[in-house]
């Protein structure tokens, strides 16, 4: 801890380490927030025990499948970045 700083952490502030994944971790952190949300505010909304289950259903399976297609997409292009790099200049 430096004496100037009130900060235990000092100033390096909140970061992330760099990775091609942290897109997919933002829009998992607010599927995941807005699930809940839904989660608290569905009972209100709908009457039937039928359709909020449809509507908790469908909504985690669409962010499952919103999840699972972001990271296959980013998994191809990394695998092709690293075959163009093993194919280039020799």
């Amino acid at each position: 801890m430096t004496k100037e700083s009130g900060s235990v952490t000092g100033h390096q502030g909140l970061t992330v380490a760099p990775s091609p994944f942290n897109d997919v971790k933002l829009d998992l952190g607010v599927i995941l927030t807005v699930g809940m949300v839904l989660l608290l505010v569905q009972g209100r909304v709908l009457d039937s025990l039928l359709s909020q289950l449809l509507l908790l259903a469908s909504y985690s399976l669409l962010g499952m499948i919103w999840i699972v297609v972001r990271t296959r997409r980013i998994m191809a292009r990394i695998a092709r970045e690293r075959e163009q790099h093993s194919d280039g200049p020799q």
